[in-house]
């Protein structure tokens, strides 16, 4: 089989699987920002998002603390 430099189809299939994805995420984070704002205004809606990321942050981060903890002792 020759290399032509074509990137071929099983790429591009993935491609447009990561940007429906994408698009499907984005979605759903848009739909529950806009109920959020509906439900507790803007001031609110900002109050709960960033609890919610730092609840992501905090989870992320201790799971992340775990590897290092065995190669420092």
């Amino acid at each position: 089989m020759e290399d032509d430099g074509s990137l071929g189809g099983k790429f591009w299939l993935k491609v447009f699987g990561i940007v429906v994805a994408c698009g499907v995420g984005a979605a759903i984070v848009f739909i529950l920002l806009g109920g959020a704002w509906a439900r507790f205004g803007a001031l609110g809606a900002i109050i709960l998002f960033g609890a919610l990321l730092l609840g992501f942050a905090w989870i992320y981060d201790r799971r992340q603390t775990r590897p290092y903890d065995d190669s420092v002792a």
